[in-house]
């Protein structure tokens, strides 16, 4: 994906501390407290311009959601998206999944969401690939036991490799759709590049999946 910069995006962030988190680490363990209620917590990785789960935060007003997204220039966009709703149950994070331990405790998750991500299809950078082993020993941490992970994409090899990953983690899968939109799944909230690739007839993968043995 290749990014416009927009060099005035962190100071326009910034003004909406309510909406783009400062210091979430304070918040580690305490999201509930934060929230200010006992909200189930669903968390985003890679959340984009934010669509996904502006969309989910108003189909589900009963459950808090973080996206966490690095790049600012895009994050903008969602910080908008919500500033301009008024959503209460949706803020983000500015930061890298990479340190997701540094902001969610142990069990402190119930759902995460992984949409449309990078597929890096190079195997000198599976390491990259956000349902690469690394990346499921992270969620395995700071998702509850009963926690779901939810992946979709339009990339057949990077959702071969995902359900290959996965299962050698010794997940189990409680749903796997091969052409969502083909599907009888209700309730469905589309991303950006979902409405773009399934507008142009490209199939959409899903799966829904859990840890065992945690």
């Amino acid at each position: 994906m290749r990014l416009r910069h927009k060099p005035w995006a962190r100071e326009e962030m910034d003004k909406y501390p309510s909406i783009v988190i400062q210091n979430p680490h304070e918040n580690k363990n305490k999201w509930h407290e934060w929230f200010g209620n006992d909200k189930p917590l669903y968390v985003e990785v890679g959340t984009g311009k934010g669509q996904f789960l502006t969309g989910m935060g108003e189909l589900h007003p009963n459950v808090n959601f973080i996206g966490v997204e690095k790049y600012d220039s895009v994050l903008i966009s969602a910080m908008e998206k919500v500033r301009d709703t008024e959503q209460e149950n949706v803020v983000f994070l500015n930061e890298d999944v990479e340190n997701l331990l540094d902001f969610f405790g142990e069990g402190e998750i119930d759902r995460l969401f992984i949409n449309f991500t990078d597929p890096w299809p190079k195997n000198k950078h599976a390491k990259r690939r956000l349902t690469h082993g690394n990346f499921l020993t992270l969620y395995k941490k700071v998702l509850k036991e009963d926690g779901e992970i939810h992946f979709k994409t339009d990339n057949q090899g990077l959702f071969e490799y995902s359900l290959h990953s996965m299962s050698t983690f010794g997940m189990a899968f409680n749903q796997v759709s091969l052409d969502l939109h083909k599907s009888s799944m209700e309730g469905n909230v589309m991303t950006e590049y979902e409405e773009k690739f399934s507008q142009k007839g490209m199939r959409i993968y899903r799966l829904e999946a859990h840890f065992n043995n945690k």
